[in-house]
């Protein structure tokens, strides 16, 4: 009975925060319900059985996403006037776009019902063995058969970590740059000593 209970009240705040996530005017606002939207579905996630994916949810969506929807929004000189005039002049080619992937997602149902779509099944190699969580499955997975394509995935995304960081950094004038191998190769005469000044003496410069 309390997985009935649990269920039905964090899907109905799932959907109650994505639809203010929506409707809601301020943009922060709109980031905090998205925010509170991540926790539910992840809550959905553990009574489904799936831990691993409800700790995607709220270790990268919520700690790294969505906190980051937040800070750029903060930080941002919002006009809300023009904002809301963007909106109402996109507003036309929103519902378009709407009814577009509406029709996808009915002509998707109806197709699957006909039985003209045919969902894969597994095979069985890679079911997890008994007596396992979903994590140690997943892990055995990722670091097992695809630690190829997990490596090549990281290698890509260090490249472009690195892409980001060199088509950014620029030299400006008036701004002094950290001399790594100065401050190694630096004696310890010429660093900040520590002092204790005597009481009423204060400190020689």
């Amino acid at each position: 009975m309390i997985h009935v209970i649990a269920f039905y009240l964090f899907a109905v705040m799932t959907i109650a925060s994505g639809a203010i996530t929506i409707l809601a005017r301020n943009p922060v606002h709109s980031v905090l319900w998205l925010i509170l939207a991540f926790f539910n579905a992840a809550g959905l996630m553990v009574l489904a059985g799936a831990e691993f994916i409800a700790m995607l949810l709220v270790i990268v969506y919520v700690g790294a996403v969505a906190v980051l929807f937040l800070f750029v929004v903060m930080m941002l000189d919002i006009d809300f006037t023009e904002l809301r005039a963007g909106f109402i002049r996109n507003f036309p080619l929103g519902i378009a776009i709407a009814l577009v992937l509406l029709a996808e997602i009915v002509l998707g149902v109806g197709a699957y019902r006909a039985g003209a779509l045919e969902l894969g099944t597994s095979d069985g190699s890679a079911a997890p063995a008994m007596g396992t969580t979903n994590i140690e499955a997943v892990g055995a997975l990722l670091y097992g058969r695809y630690l190829f394509l997990f490596e090549v995935a990281g290698i890509i995304l260090l490249v472009a970590m690195i892409g980001a960081i060199v088509l950014t950094h620029r030299q400006r004038s008036g701004v002094r740059g950290q001399n790594v191998s100065k401050q190694i190769a630096r004696r310890p005469d010429e660093a900040t000593v520590n002092v204790k000044p005597e009481v009423g003496k204060g400190v020689q410069l």
